[in-house]
C-alpha cells in the first residue's frame, strides 16, 4: 500500500489573508519552553522534595532526546546544500544558535536548582549527595574499598597517543578523561587516557550512614575520578573529569530495500553507537587543550561542547527517586477507580452489550484493558483477536494474553511496530516470542508507522459473531498508564468495530483507498476530514450560530491546520487548545487569533490523551485517539480517531474532564501572543486549582461510593 501527501486543502483562504511565515511559532524553541516548564516543576518548592528531583532528571532525560533527534537532524540539514527553512522561516543555522543559547541557559538553571536547592533541602531531610572533596576518613576508605573491589576489575583505561587510536565511545555512556604525566624525564607533556564505564555498574553508590543517621549517596563518576591514579601506576594524574557523548540516534533504513526489516533494525540498532557525535557533556575545569582534543577526535564542533558544574547526567536522578524509601518526600499513593460497569457485570464482553465503558487513565484503572484481552485468551466463544502493539512494558501481560490465546488454537494476530523509537528492541524481543508461540507478527505497512492502538476481538455469539474492540490514546503498557492520562474506550458497536476490522485488514493484508465514516485514519481520511470540522465550525460562526472547538493533544505542528485553525478564529469561532508539548500556533494575536486561547499542563502525570470536540452547529462531535496534528501524524503514520457516540459519554469527556482542564490555575501555563507561557492568574479569593487533583480526588471518591444501578442493555 501506498499513500500519496494529499492535496493542501486551506479551506478558508478567503476568510483572512495567508500569514506570513513569522507569525508561526518556531518548533525548537517551543520545545524548549516545554522542557522549562518540566523544569518549573523542579523548581516548585511546593511539589514533594524527590518528586522535585525526578522532575529534573526528566528534563535532562528530555534534552538527551532533543539532541539525539531534533538537533541532530538541524546538523544535518545545517551541513546540506539543500537545507530548508522551519515553518517560522529561520534556517537550520539560526535555528542551531538560538537552541545553543537557550539549551546552555537551561542547563545553567537545571544545576543550580540541583546545586544549591536540592542538595541542601536532600540533606536537610537526611540524605546527603556527597562529592569526593565532601567525604571524610571513614567515607574515602569505603570508597577506595569499594572501587578495588567493584569497580576497578570491569574498568578498561585507554591510552590516547600515536600507538593508540581514539576510541570508539559508545552514545550516551559514561567516561572518564584522566590526564596524566608523561613519565619522560624533562617534559611537561601530558597523555590523555579514556576510561568507559560500562553500563552495568550502578550510577549511584549508597555509602554507610553517618553517625548521626544521616544516608549519604555518591555518584559513580566521583568514585572513578577519585580512584583514577589506582588505573595508571607509575603515572602522575594531573585531572580527570567525566563526560559523555551524545550522538545522532535516527535510524536510517529504506523499507521497500530491507528484505528482511527485523534483522535490518537490529542491525541499525547496533550501528547507533557510531552515530555522528552531536554533543559532549564535561566536567567543568577541564583543561582547554584536552578539550579541544577530544572535541577534534569527535567531529565535534565545540560549540555543542557543554560544561558542567556538577554531577554529569543527571538522568540517573531516576534512580536515586527508586532507591531512597521516603514515602513522606514522595507524592501520595493513588489508586486508580474501578471501573463501575465491571462492578456491576464483571464478565467484560456481558458489561459491553450493556453499553460503552470509556476509561480516563490513571484515574480509571487501566486493568479492564488488561482484562479485555486476557478474557478473550481464554474465552472458548473467542475465534481471532488482532492487536497492534507500539510500546508495551517488559512484563506485558497483553503480550502473555497473546501468547496463551495463540497456544489455545485462536487465531491471533499481532502488529507489531518495530520503529516505535526508542523501543525497538524491546519490540523485537516480542516480536520473536509471539512468532514462536504461533502469533501472525506484522511489522506494519511499508512507509507508514502503525501508532494506532486498537485491538479487535471476535466472539461466537450463538448463530452470531459478534466483534468486540478496544480503542485508545496511549499504548498497551499497564506501567505507563499509571503515569500518563490516557482515554480508552470499549464498545461492540456494530459500525465502529466494522470499521477497525477493515483496518486491521488493510494492516495485515493490502488496500489502497479504504472508507471510513466514522473513523478518521490517517493517511487515508484523517487530514482531509480535520481541515474540513475545522472549516465547517468557521461556517457555523459566519452564519451566526454558535461554533466551537476544543482540542487537546501533545503537539501541534501542522502548517495548514494551523491556517485553518486562523481562519475560524477570524470567522469569531471559539478555539481552546490545550497543547502539552510543541505548539507552532500563536495565540491570541490582534487580526489572526485572538478567538484562540491555548494552554499547556505539565503536572504529576505526563498529559498524553487526545481529544477532539466541534460543536457542529448543537450536534456536537467527539473524537478521542491516537494522532497530533502534525505532518508526520497526518500523512506518515498509520492513525486512527474514534469517535465516541453515546451522548452521556461525550458530556463525560466536556464537562468532566476538558472543562476542568481548562479551568487549571495550577498546573497550567498559558500561550501569550509573543510565543512565551504564562502562569494563570488566580484573583482572590479563589484558590488555585490542578486538574489532575482534582480528577484523583473524583476517582477515590468513586471506590468509596456503591455501584449504580445497571443500565437497561441495549
Amino acid at each position: 500500500m501506498s499513500a500519496s501527501r494529499a492535496k493542501r486543502s486551506t479551506l478558508t483562504s478567503s476568510a483572512v489573508p495567508k500569514p506570513a511565515r513569522s507569525i508561526y511559532g518556531n518548533r525548537e524553541q517551543s520545545w524548549l519552553a516545554f522542557n522549562r516548564r518540566v523544569l518549573d516543576q523542579a523548581l516548585n518548592p511546593g511539589n514533594p522534595l524527590l518528586e522535585r528531583v525526578k522532575f529534573l532528571a526528566i528534563v535532562s532525560s528530555n534534552l538527551d532526546e532533543f539532541f539525539e533527534i531534533r538537533v541532530a537532524g538541524l546538523v544535518q540539514q545545517a551541513d546540506s546544500a539543500t537545507a530548508v527553512a522551519g515553518i517560522d522561516g529561520t534556517t537550520p543555522r539560526e535555528q542551531l544558535r538560538t537552541v545553543g543559547r537557550e539549551v546552555a541557559a537551561m542547563v545553567r538553571e537545571q544545576y543550580r536548582c540541583w546545586q544549591y536547592d536540592l542538595i541542601p533541602r536532600l540533606a536537610t531531610a537526611g540524605i546527603a549527595i556527597q562529592g569526593a572533596a565532601e567525604l571524610d576518613a571513614p567515607g574515602r576508605d569505603y570508597v577506595r574499598q569499594y572501587f578495588d573491589q567493584q569497580v576497578l576489575p570491569v574498568l578498561t583505561p585507554l591510552a590516547v597517543d600515536q600507538a593508540h587510536p581514539f576510541p570508539q565511545l559508545a552514545h550516551k555512556s559514561l567516561n572518564v578523561l584522566v590526564s596524566v604525566a608523561s613519565p619522560a624525564e624533562g617534559t611537561a607533556e601530558s597523555v590523555m587516557v579514556l576510561v568507559p564505564v560500562p553500563r552495568s555498574l550502578p550510577r549511584i553508590v549508597p555509602l554507610p550512614p553517618s553517625a548521626d543517621g544521616r544516608q549519604g549517596y555518591i555518584f559513580l563518576s566521583e568514585i572513578i575520578k577519585l580512584c583514577a591514579a589506582a588505573l595508571l601506576p607509575g603515572y602522575t594524574v594531573r585531572g580527570a573529569h567525566a563526560f559523555r557523548v551524545t550522538r545522532n540516534s535516527d535510524l536510517y533504513i529504506d523499507e521497500e530495500e530491507a528484505e528482511n526489516l527485523l534483522k535490518r533494525i537490529e542491525q541499525e540498532l547496533r550501528n547507533l553507537r557510531r552515530g555522528a557525535a552531536v554533543r559532549l557533556e564535561i566536567d567543568d575545569g577541564v583543561d582547554p587543550e584536552l578539550l579541544a582534543t577530544l572535541c577534534r577526535h569527535l567531529d565535534l564542533d565545540p560549540v555543542y561542547a557543554y560544561r558542567i558544574q556538577g554531577a554529569l547526567n543527571l538522568t540517573r536522578l531516576m534512580s536515586l527517586y527508586d532507591m531512597i524509601d521516603r514515602p513522606d518526600l514522595k507524592y501520595p499513593p493513588f489508586t486508580p477507580a474501578e471501573c463501575p460497569a465491571l462492578v456491576r457485570q464483571p464478565e467484560i464482553f456481558a458489561a459491553l452489550r450493556e453499553g460503552d465503558i470509556l476509561l480516563h487513565h490513571p484515574y480509571d484503572s487501566f486493568a479492564p484493558v488488561v482484562q479485555f484481552v486476557d478474557e478473550a485468551a481464554r474465552d472458548p466463544d473467542v475465534l481471532a483477536i488482532k492487536q497492534t502493539l507500539y510500546r508495551t512494558s517488559g512484563d506485558s501481560p497483553i503480550v502473555r494474553a497473546l501468547i496463551q490465546a495463540s497456544m489455545a488454537g485462536k487465531q491471533v494476530t499481532a502488529l507489531v511496530e518495530l520503529m516505535a523509537r526508542f523501543d525497538e528492541a524491546n519490540n523485537i524481543k516480542w516480536a520473536r516470542e509471539l512468532e514462536e508461540s504461533g502469533v501472525h507478527v506484522v511489522y506494519g505497512v511499508v512507509g507508514q508507522k502503525t501508532h494506532c492502538k486498537c485491538c479487535l476481538v471476535v466472539r461466537r455469539e450463538g448463530a452470531e459473531l459478534r466483534r468486540y474492540v478496544h480503542l485508545g490514546t496511549g499504548n498497551y503498557n499497564p506501567r505507563t498508564a499509571r503515569l500518563y492520562t490516557d482515554v480508552s474506550l470499549l464498545t461492540c458497536r456494530p459500525q465502529v468495530a466494522a470499521e477497525i476490522a477493515q483496518l486491521f485488514n488493510v494492516l495485515t493484508g493490502l488496500g489502497r483507498t479504504p472508507q471510513f465514516d466514522r473513523l478518521l485514519v490517517a493517511p487515508f481520511n484523517l487530514h482531509r476530514r480535520t481541515q474540513e470540522l475545522i472549516a465547517a465550525e468557521a461556517a457555523h460562526a459566519s452564519a451566526g450560530r454558535p461554533a466551537r472547538i476544543i482540542a487537546k493533544m501533545n503537539k501541534l505542528v501542522d502548517p495548514e491546520t494551523i491556517d485553518n485553525l486562523y481562519a475560524a478564529s477570524a470567522a469569531g469561532v471559539q478555539i481552546d487548545l490545550i497543547v502539552r508539548a510543541t505548539c507552532c500556533l500563536r495565540a491570541g494575536v490582534p487580526g489572526l487569533s485572538e478567538n484562540i486561547r491555548l494552554r499547556s499542563i505539565v503536572g504529576r502525570f505526563l498529559e498524553h490523551a487526545r481529544i477532539f470536540h466541534f460543536g457542529n452547529g448543537g450536534q456536537p462531535l467527539v473524537y478521542c485517539g491516537s494522532a497530533d496534528w502534525m505532518p508526520r501524524n497526518f500523512f506518515r503514520r498509520i492513525e486512527t480517531l474514534f469517535p465516541i457516540e453515546d451522548p452521556a459519554l461525550q458530556q463525560h469527556l466536556l464537562q468532566d474532564i476538558l472543562r476542568n482542564e481548562l479551568e487549571d490555575t495550577e498546573d497550567a501555563r498559558v500561550l501569550q501572543p509573543d510565543g512565551s507561557y504564562a502562569a494563570v492568574p488566580v484573583l482572590p479569593p479563589a484558590a488555585p486549582f490542578s486538574a489532575q487533583r482534582y480528577f484523583m480526588a473524583e476517582a477515590t471518591l468513586r471506590n468509596a461510593a456503591p455501584p449504580a444501578p445497571r443500565p437497561t442493555a441495549r
